[in-house]
């Protein structure tokens, strides 16, 4: 598996993404942001658009990455990094752009340039 990436943020810690997500076999749908779990751990978790819960609940289908990883993988991703635990996000790609909305409120999230 390519090990290569970009180092975006120095010390941005790890996360877990799915395995269809890290493979490309799905595309970046939902993040969130969790309690960290360890000092290495920054909380946030990615799941792709073909995950379903019986994929996610397979131990195997779960894998730890450095966040850069997942932002080489989605630059978009770099824009959400210091939002906190609690945050829970959809990540759209239309032909309005790329995006993020709050699960909770609908809200499109929106970023300087």
């Amino acid at each position: 598996m390519e090990e290569n990436y970009t180092i975006f943020i120095e010390n941005a810690g790890g996360m877990m993404v799915t395995r269809s997500l890290l493979e490309g076999t799905s595309k970046l749908k939902w993040i969130f942001r969790s309690e960290s779990q360890h000092p290495d751990d920054n909380g946030w978790r990615a799941l792709g658009d073909t995950d379903t819960e019986e994929y996610i609940n397979v131990v195997e289908n779960n894998v730890i990455i450095d966040f850069n990883r997942l932002a080489t993988m989605e630059p978009a991703v770099l824009s959400i990094y210091q939002l906190p635990v609690g945050t829970d996000l959809v990540f759209h790609d239309d032909e309005t752009g790329r995006y993020f909305t709050d699960i909770r409120t609908g809200e499109r999230l929106r970023f300087e340039k």
